[in-house]
């Protein structure tokens, strides 16, 4: 073919993924080749409650299996796309952390809930029903873009604008209700809703600050009642009040501490919540920047393409 006449290829929308997330995809597309073509192996990857004892690592290789090929496809898309967001603010290490970390608390929160549903129920399906995806995952990135950019409106199917900070809820409520019309999506209710409260809850107390050194985001925008709607918030808030002192009040008063962040009784930049709401900012001024480039890239490949049929047509 000749130059003149050749297609511009796509440099902004398909490209920029990062090697972290090229090599997690290229495991789920793996792992759901190895299933098709050994069937058998679901009993060793996916979590069977029944057998993860002694079979202990399907804790881990549940979330990278996926049983079916609409289910690879949308986990290989999710990671790769919103990979591209998350981890150049996050950094690979602190990325790769995440993914590990609440993978292996979701795993632990399915088999928890499978064993006690079967001496609720004695229902042994709940024993042997194997349970994998990467959705899980995808759950709790969707915490983390609204964690970074709670305010940023999307448009859904072109008719309805959505402020970020609701997707992780509308997931939820989409879920639950898929759940009562589509028996055999009940399987994936555990895990998107296990995986939006585990992403929560590693971002709210466990994700370290580098800027600080701090653990954690305390703030009240990205509190457990900031899922649910401001009517409930007086409800919720006094109980999730209890896990905050638990969980972050203590830890954040041994670190700041321990490290001299306190002046006089007050704390100084970056250890409180402000710190948290600038930190926000700058990943949500870091999303647009980058959303703005593609679609500036996007626009001069589109540009391009014309200029290359104009000349191909002259010729």
């Amino acid at each position: 073919m000749d130059p003149v006449t050749r297609p511009p290829q796509s440099r902004s929308f398909f490209s920029g993924f990062t090697r972290l997330c090229k090599g997690l995809a290229l495991v789920l597309v793996a792992g759901h080749a190895l299933l098709q073509l050994f069937p058998f192996a679901v009993s060793y990857l996916a979590l069977i409650p029944a057998r993860t004892i002694p079979f202990a690592w399907n804790l881990i290789t549940a979330g990278y299996t996926e049983q079916t090929l609409p289910g690879v496809a949308i986990s290989v898309v999710g990671l790769l796309f919103i990979g591209k967001l998350l981890e150049p603010i996050w950094g690979s290490k602190e990325f790769f952390k995440f993914i590990v970390v609440v993978n292996f608390l979701i795993s632990i929160c399915i088999f928890v809930t499978a064993i006690s549903l079967y001496y609720i129920t004695t229902q042994e399906s709940y024993l042997y029903t194997p349970v994998s995806g990467f959705h899980g995952i995808l759950s709790g990135f969707l915490v983390g873009i609204k964690q970074l950019m709670p305010d940023h409106e999307l448009s859904l199917f072109f008719l309805l604008k959505i402020r970020v900070k609701w997707i992780p809820t509308l997931l939820a409520m989409v879920s639950v209700a898929v759940s009562f019309f589509v028996p055999e999506s009940a399987s994936y209710l555990p895990t998107v809703l296990f995986g939006i409260y585990m992403g929560w809850l590693y971002l709210r107390y466990f994700q370290k600050r580098p800027e600080t050194g701090l653990k954690g985001d305390p703030s009240d925008e990205f509190s457990f009642s900031s899922f649910f709607p401001q009517f409930l918030r007086p409800i919720l808030d006094p109980v999730a009040s209890l896990f905050d002192k638990m969980l972050c009040g203590k830890r954040l008063r041994t670190l700041s501490e321990s490290s001299g962040l306190v002046l006089g009784g007050n704390p100084l930049p970056g250890s409180d919540p402000i710190d948290a709401s600038r930190r926000r900012e700058r990943g949500a001024r870091a999303l647009e920047q980058r959303l703005a480039a593609e679609k500036l890239a996007a626009a001069d490949g589109k540009e391009e393409g014309a200029s290359h049929g104009d000349v191909s047509e002259s010729v």
